[in-house]
């Protein structure tokens, strides 16, 4: 594993971006050709990239079910142990709604109402990813959302199962761009969705930005990326942990700050170790020789800083202090014991996060993403005769005489 500077390591940053730009010129035609054909184009495209040669690219919920009762029985409990997790961590987050009169007559507050229906994207390439289905449908499900939509493009029976326990309404084998699409717009088989969440590839993170103003997203969620920071550490531990991230995708990202010039050595030396015995090897080697690195800084404030500009979507310190400083990550997970793995799987806190530095705007997916904070407003007379007045000013130093005229009708003062 290729060892470098603070510079190197943005040079390698920056060089990921043409990825993204290049998926974008990709994905276009793929999300006209749905807008116009509809199921036509759908069915064309899962047998061209998918190679799916079935007449329905629907599930329902007996799919689920039938998968769901055919899991060994420990695998099963897995799920729902995850499940619940995910679900206790999304109570958690959810909203409250409240009611205050906060000055004579004038009572504010706000009202929480799910969305009617979303698309989970569940991934479906080299591995289908169960616990994505968790992590999206579960937390939808305690938003309140009644109609949850789960895609993939290669659903296999766990993915199924974990359906049938995360609670999706219905589903569709259908995966890329195209899935995408067919949220976004709506065929004759799939509706269209208010919001698509879930993370993919390239072309799926592509078709989500450039859709993104006819439906909504949760956010750029596309290659996965690690970043730790750690001064000194188990070669062991931060090597599985580069290589946990790395076996994903070829286009995966596993990053190392350290301000250790030994530490970056033998994190290096343990990567190549167990690269030769991982089962995933060959898709994980490639991704540390094309995306991957150790940058030896010359301070630990160096390292926060670069962490916070690159904005990693996992980010990994093993000194508690730090987190203070950190202003921009997915998801933190704080020493040794806390590997970013079991965050995928069973601490409860989302796995569907930010990436390609997005997580400089936003956090992960919560159930903040299925709902909507409505704003409520309530006034008496007393009220108005209190705020009015300073809100005819306003109206009137805007050139809105409607405005103010209507504050003035209630203050008796309408000419």
């Amino acid at each position: 594993m290729k060892i470098t500077d603070a510079k190197g390591m943005r040079n390698l940053v920056a060089g990921r971006a043409k990825v993204q730009s290049d998926a974008e010129a990709v994905v276009a035609p793929i999300l006209a050709a749905v807008q116009i054909r509809g199921d036509a184009a759908l069915f064309d495209y899962a047998h061209k990239f998918d190679g799916f040669e079935g007449d329905s690219l629907l599930l329902t919920t007996k799919d689920f079910a039938a998968a769901r009762d055919e899991l060994e029985p420990e695998l099963r409990s897995a799920l729902e142990v995850a499940a619940q997790n995910i679900r206790e961590f999304a109570k958690l987050q959810m909203p409250q709604e409240f009611s205050v009169e906060v000055s004579p007559g004038r009572k504010l507050g706000q009202i929480v109402r799910p969305l009617d229906r979303i698309a989970a994207y569940v991934p479906g390439g080299r591995y289908p990813l169960p616990s994505t289905v968790l992590m999206t449908c579960c937390t939808a499900g305690v938003a309140g959302v009644k109609d949850i939509w789960m895609t993939s493009p290669k659903p296999n029976p766990v993915v199924l199962g974990a359906a049938a326990v995360a609670g999706a309404s219905a589903g569709c084998v259908l995966g890329g761009a195209q899935a995408i699409a067919a949220f976004a717009f709506g065929t004759e088989s799939i509706p269209k969705a208010d919001r698509i969440v879930g993370p993919g590839n390239a072309y799926v993170t592509a078709a989500k930005k450039l859709l993104a103003g006819d439906v909504g997203i949760d956010f750029l969620a596309g290659p996965t990326e690690i970043l730790i920071i750690c001064e000194d550490g188990d070669p062991v531990w931060l090597a599985a942990d580069l290589l946990a991230q790395a076996e994903h995708d070829t286009d995966a990202s596993a990053l190392l700050l350290t301000t250790s010039q030994e530490l970056a050595e033998a994190v290096s030396a343990e990567v190549d170790r167990q690269l030769q015995i991982l089962s995933t090897g060959e898709t994980a080697k490639i991704a540390i020789e094309r995306n991957s690195a150790i940058a030896v800084c010359d301070s630990v404030a160096e390292c926060v800083a670069l962490s916070n500009e690159i904005a990693p979507e996992h980010l990994c310190i093993y000194d508690p202090a730090m987190l203070s400083e950190i202003q921009s990550a997915g998801s933190v997970f704080v020493g040794g014991y806390s590997t970013e793995a079991a965050g995928d799987y069973v601490t409860g806190p989302n796995h569907v996060l930010p990436t390609g530095g997005a997580a400089r705007l936003s956090g992960g997916l919560s159930v903040l993403n299925f709902v909507k904070v409505i704003s409520v407003q309530e006034l008496t007379d007393e009220a108005i005769r209190s705020v009015g007045p300073a809100g005819v000013l306003l109206a009137r130093s805007e050139g809105l005489e409607g405005h103010a005229r209507s504050i003035e009708a209630r203050l008796g003062e309408l000419k």
